[in-house]
């Protein structure tokens, strides 16, 4: 497994928000609609990007239950 997978979704997330930037109809909330929809695009994303990263490269190892410990 590598972190490719973060790469192509951040060109997803930058695509899509490109798109709706640029779709979003003109009104009086068109600067709303653009912002919320961009942050949340962009919250989602480093959402998903820490825990697919925290899974990938983990901080501590697990640690096997069924190995028992000889005391001497």
């Amino acid at each position: 497994m590598s972190g490719s997978p973060v790469l192509y979704v951040f060109v997803a997330v930058v695509l899509l928000s490109a798109l709706t930037w640029t779709l979003t109809p003109k009104s009086e909330h068109q600067t709303l609609i653009r912002t919320s929809v961009s942050l949340t695009l962009v919250s989602c994303y480093l959402m998903w990007a820490i825990t697919y990263l925290a899974q990938l490269h983990p901080l501590i190892e697990p640690r096997r239950s069924d190995v028992r410990i000889l005391a001497e």
